[in-house]
C-alpha cells in the first residue's frame, strides 16, 4: 500500500473510533431498513406491472402492510422503525461532526445531512406509529394522497405555485442528479474497497447502478410530476410514489417499462443490503 492510501486509511481508522460503534451500528442497521422499504415497494411494484393484486399500494404503506402480514409482523415492523430511528441518529452525527472522507467536514455535507436527518426521522415515526397501531393509516396515509393535500396547501399559500413548482423542479433535478450518480458509479467512494471480494463488488456495481438509476428516475418523475400541478394550479396533478410507478405503465413502453422500474427499485433495496455491510461509516 502506497503512503498516501495508507494515510487515508489511517484517518479513516482514526473518524470511526472516534464516532464510536454505536453510530455505526444505527448507520448499518438504518441501511438495512431503507433496503427492505425499497425491496418491499419494488416487488410490490412488479406485481401491479404483471396485472397481480392492482389494490395495493407500491409505496412505504404498501409495504409496512406487507410486512404486517407475515409471522411475526409486528416485530419486523419495530424492528423497521427502530433501523430508520438508526438511520436519523446516524445523519444527525454526520450534520454535528462530518462525515467520513476527506470533504466530509464542509458545510454542504453536513447540511445535506441534516436534511436527511430531518426525513429519516418522519419516516422513523411514522413506521412506528404504524407499528403501534397496525390496523389503523398504513404508514401515514397513501403517498399519493399525501402528495395531493400537501400541494392543495402549499398552493393556497402566496406565491404558492412558485413554492410547489421549485420544490417539484428540485426533486426533479435531484433524481436526474442521483441518476448520474449511479451511473457514473460514485458510491464505490464509500466502500471499503480492499474488504471485499470480487463478486461483491460486482453486486455493488449492478445493483448500484441499475437500482439507483431507476431511483433517480422516479424522483424525476415524481418532481415533473409536482412541478405540472404548479403551472396548472391542479393538486391532483401532483402524485406520490404508488402514483409516479404506476403512471410508467401508461408510456408507450406499456407494463414492460414499470416492471424494469420496480425491478431497479428491488436492486436498490440489495444494494442498501450490500451498503449497509461494506460500507465507510
Amino acid at each position: 500500500m502506497n503512503p498516501t492510501a495508507l494515510a487515508r486509511t489511517g484517518r479513516y481508522e482514526a473518524e470511526r473510533a472516534a464516532r464510536g460503534s454505536l453510530t455505526e451500528s444505527a448507520a448499518r442497521a438504518g441501511l438495512t431498513a431503507r433496503g427492505v422499504i425499497y425491496f418491499l415497494v419494488g416487488l410490490i411494484a412488479l406485481q401491479i406491472a404483471f396485472g397481480e393484486d392492482e389494490h395495493r399500494q407500491a409505496d412505504r404503506g404498501g409495504a409496512l402492510a406487507e410486512l404486517a402480514r407475515q409471522p411475526f409482523g409486528a416485530v419486523l415492523l419495530w424492528a423497521l422503525g427502530a433501523g430508520l430511528a438508526g438511520m436519523a441518529l446516524w445523519r444527525l452525527s454526520e450534520a454535528l461532526f462530518g462525515s467520513v472522507g476527506p470533504d466530509g467536514r464542509k458545510a454542504r455535507k453536513r447540511l445535506l445531512a441534516a436534511v436527511r436527518c430531518v426525513f429519516y426521522a418522519f419516516v422513523a415515526w411514522s413506521v412506528l406509529n404504524f407499528a403501534a397501531s397496525p390496523h389503523g393509516d398504513s404508514g401515514g396515509g397513501s403517498s399519493d394522497r399525501q402528495s395531493r393535500d400537501v400541494t392543495a396547501r402549499v398552493l393556497d399559500l402566496p406565491a404558492g405555485q412558485w413554492i410547489v413548482g421549485a420544490v417539484g423542479a428540485g426533486v426533479a433535478v435531484g433524481g436526474v442528479w442521483i441518476g448520474a450518480q449511479a451511473l457514473r458509479r460514485k458510491y464505490r467512494k464509500q466502500l471499503k474497497l480492499a474488504t471485499m471480494a470480487p463478486w461483491a463488488r460486482r453486486l455493488t456495481d449492478v445493483t448500484g447502478v441499475a437500482g439507483g438509476a431507476a431511483r433517480g428516475l422516479v424522483f424525476a418523475a415524481a418532481g415533473a410530476f409536482a412541478v405540472r400541478a404548479a403551472v396548472d394550479y391542479r393538486p391532483d396533478k401532483a402524485k406520490g410514489l404508488d402514483d409516479t410507478l404506476r403512471s410508467f405503465a401508461h408510456t408507450p413502453l406499456g407494463p414492460w417499462l414499470l416492471a424494469c422500474v420496480a425491478g431497479g427499485l428491488v436492486l436498490f433495496g440489495v444494494f442498501s443490503f450490500a451498503m449497509a455491510r461494506w460500507r465507510r461509516v
